[in-house]
């Protein structure tokens, strides 16, 4: 009963993770304010959870616009005198070499935009409603990528790792505050993100139901981080010894590549 009556803003609600995560989080009691650039799959998110009973409200936002973010935040405040958690939880990765990306800096731009600047932003607007509450709790979707050294992500993990460290940052700030923040480190998970890289046709992926568990961990109980204890153990390893992991982590990578090649030209 702990989040009955709480109300939640999900990014990226629309589909996949954010989609169940707005299920789960409805089962418990909570009331769904679901931001997401379509319209018509947003409605269709609602529609589920109001058929069950629950409470949910679409708010279409494109989040790659600074307008745009600032006007759905807005009609939130406007329509809701109590908000008691933020979850950005949108996000868009590029699977990419950095040799491949010598001519493409505006990879790095559109998702530092996305997955950095549109959370900080929508963060900030919200903030000043946590501050008069004297509570608020702020989740950020990172990824086990950022707890590696993992290539061929580098746009992605770089927008991530950013997004961590505001985090911090805004924990250290305002816990005494009442206002608190977890980041959630997600492996591969199968979504239809990840799903367009043919390679990871394959892979073993977490399922986005318990993907979406972990969200609600991180709402429910507000731990500073969720993560795998794979996830935990690759971050203290790479602290302790950065050059090690480094380089252990190279052959492993290649080696891991080219049997998903092999196994997708078998079918």
């Amino acid at each position: 009963m702990k989040l009955h009556g709480q109300t939640i803003i999900l990014t990226g609600s629309s589909s996949g993770i954010g989609e169940q995560a707005a299920y789960q989080l409805s089962d418990l009691g909570a009331r769904l304010c679901l931001v997401a650039r379509r319209t018509e799959e947003l409605e269709r998110v609602a529609d589920a959870i109001r058929v069950k009973g629950g409470e949910a409200w679409v708010y279409p936002c494109d989040l790659s616009e600074p307008a745009s973010v600032n006007a759905c935040a807005e009609a939130i405040l406007q329509a809701h005198p109590r908000i008691d958690a933020l979850v950005n939880n949108a996000a868009h990765s590029i699977r990419r070499s950095i040799q491949d990306s010598l001519d493409r800096p505006h990879d790095y731009e559109r998702t530092i935009q996305l997955n950095y600047l549109s959370a900080v932003r929508l963060t900030l607007r919200i903030l000043p409603r946590f501050i008069e509450q004297g509570s608020g709790h702020v989740v950020n979707i990172s990824t086990m990528s950022s707890q590696f050294p993992i290539p061929l992500f580098s746009a992605y993990i770089a927008s991530k790792m950013a997004l961590e460290s505001f985090s911090r940052s805004l924990l250290a700030e305002f816990a005494h505050k009442g206002i608190t923040t977890t980041v959630v480190y997600f492996p591969l998970v199968r979504t239809p993100m990840s799903s367009r890289t043919a390679i990871y046709k394959h892979e073993r992926m977490m399922t986005v139901e318990r993907a979406a568990g972990w969200i609600v961990e991180a709402v429910e109980k507000r731990p500073v981080r969720v993560s795998s204890p794979v996830g935990v153990m690759g971050e203290v390893a790479l602290a302790a010894m950065p050059s090690v992991v480094i380089k252990a982590m190279q052959p492993y990578f290649r080696k891991r590549d080219k049997r998903l090649k092999d196994r997708l030209a078998k079918g």
